[in-house]
């Protein structure tokens, strides 16, 4: 069994077999379901340099001795301006790390320290224990996620971000649901600050019988 849990934002713990942790912004992080120091893991996959994104993931790999897997900019970056972690830079496509299968995939978006722009965005697509997880990362809706299905499926949940403004609206993520074909879905990235308020509802009713919409809040588990 692989359990999913929503920390918030983007953030989510994966626990199986190896415990990874996506997009730990906890810190600073008004929904934040757990705190940094609660927080185990073998594997923290960072999709962009955004504070948001990568929030907590040095503090907690320092702590933990977790790697970081990130782009291949952006885990250079951590490496040299950080001292006690260890990263694992890569580009689009497959690799594996410690047993966990790990594609990382094309976002649209940006990505910066805040200042300067720092690699590029991504999505990742995880498969641990036989089950199939995508996180999108921040994005807009592209027509090569229906590649993802095609060459990676099926996905057995995605997280999809549905707050608009930075990402995806709901009606733009109901489409990607349309392209990726997972079996359930998971809305994020929505609700944390003004800008993207969005509600989850919306976006349930747009994807209809395409996906299970499985709406968490912060905290609650999805078991697959």
């Amino acid at each position: 069994m692989v359990r999913v849990r929503f920390l918030g934002h983007a953030a989510f713990e994966i626990a199986g077999s190896k415990k990874i942790l996506i997009d730990p912004f906890l810190t600073g992080n008004p929904k934040a379901a757990a705190k940094p120091e609660e927080l185990d893991a073998d594997l923290i996959l960072v999709t962009h340099a955004h504070g948001d994104h990568i929030g907590d993931a040095v503090a907690i790999a320092q702590r933990t001795g977790a790697k970081i897997v990130a782009i291949y900019d952006i885990a250079n970056y951590l490496v040299e301006n950080n001292e006690g972690i260890t990263t694992i830079g890569m580009n689009y496509g497959p690799t594996e790390v410690d047993g966990v299968k790990i594609v990382q995939v094309p976002a649209w978006h940006s990505s910066s320290d805040g200042k300067y722009s720092i690699g590029n965005p991504c999505g990742y697509i995880v498969e641990m224990d036989g089950v199939k997880i995508y996180h999108a990362g921040d994005t807009f809706v592209f027509s090569d996620m229906a590649l993802f299905n095609e060459l990676y499926g099926p996905i057995d949940v995605a997280l999809l971000p549905i707050g608009g403004h930075f990402t995806m609206g709901p009606k733009e993520a109901a489409k990607a649901v349309e392209l990726l074909k997972p079996r359930k879905v998971v809305p994020m990235h929505y609700g944390t600050f003004p800008p993207i308020e969005k509600d989850p509802e919306e976006f349930k009713r747009l994807v209809g019988e395409k996906a299970e919409v499985v709406i968490l809040n912060p905290g609650d588990v999805l078991e697959l």
